[in-house]
């Protein structure tokens, strides 16, 4: 027994393991040429524009040989967000705060290019070597800090999941809104919606949130990017601040 005979065989797949066609013939296709027509289709028609049978006809196979190469949908869909993911950029380690910023965008901007990306199952912890090298760079600008590993991989977890969130948020209200409507728009146009609905003496706070500048601050020309990278920052600032007491005083750390 060999070492790579402790490895799944899903896995052995998602890190490029070789592996011999199981009819023991040369294979016509590779893993590789499956992920890329997948990814193909998704960056074109999205996450549910990926099927078996539509990922055969544009390899020009039979849908039941793409068995040979992926063992289920599911397994395709792991393969596909991996390579999608592609490798992280250099991320600075000097200051923990500025790397875990960069990292966030750097991933955001992935998954901005990639929407569909926000929608794939999550069906276990990174495993594929792209996911792996985001986690190795997150780590390594936390490596500096007090945090033990469990603390680690939480933060990096917990951004991680944020980033994803809020691009997927970001993309659903975009589909909702209606057609040349913008963000700053379709915010006041909702503040105002909701002032004259919402009780005060039923709901106080949420009241006073309406009858607030909050929803009529942005200018209706202010690009929907601007307003979302503030959103964005915001909600980043406010983990980073978590982190922060997490971590400790400069003096504190190693």
């Amino acid at each position: 027994m060999t070492s790579e005979d402790f490895i799944p065989a899903r896995l052995r797949r998602l890190w490029g393991r070789s592996e011999t066609s199981r009819l023991g013939r040369p294979a016509a296709l590779d893993v590789h040429r499956v992920v890329a027509a997948s990814v193909e289709i998704a960056d074109r028609d999205g996450l549910g524009g990926v099927t078996l049978p539509k990922v055969a006809k544009n390899l020009g196979v039979t849908g039941m040989s793409l068995y040979r190469y992926v063992g289920s949908k599911d397994e395709l869909l792991e393969l596909m967000a991996d390579a999608a993911l592609g490798v992280p950029p250099t991320i600075p380690t000097e200051d923990w705060r500025h790397g875990l910023r960069g990292w966030a965008f750097e991933h955001r901007a992935v998954l901005q290019r990639r929407p569909w990306l926000t929608r794939v199952p999550t069906s276990g912890p990174p495993s594929g070597p792209n996911q792996i090298a985001w986690m190795e760079t997150g780590l390594a600008v936390l490596s500096r800090t007090p945090l033990d590993w469990a603390h680690k991989i939480g933060v990096l977890s917990l951004i991680s999941g944020y980033v994803t969130q809020s691009v997927r948020q970001y993309s659903d209200l975009a589909e909702g809104r209606a057609e040349g409507q913008g963000q700053a728009d379709a915010e006041r146009d909702y503040g105002r919606a909701l002032a004259r609905l919402v009780e005060p003496e039923r709901f106080p706070e949420t009241a006073r949130l309406f009858s607030s500048t909050l929803f009529e601050a942005p200018p209706s020309d202010t690009p929907d990017a601007t307003i979302a990278d503030a959103d964005f920052t915001l909600g980043l600032d406010l983990i980073l601040d978590g982190v922060a007491v997490r971590i400790g005083p400069p003096a504190a750390q190693t």
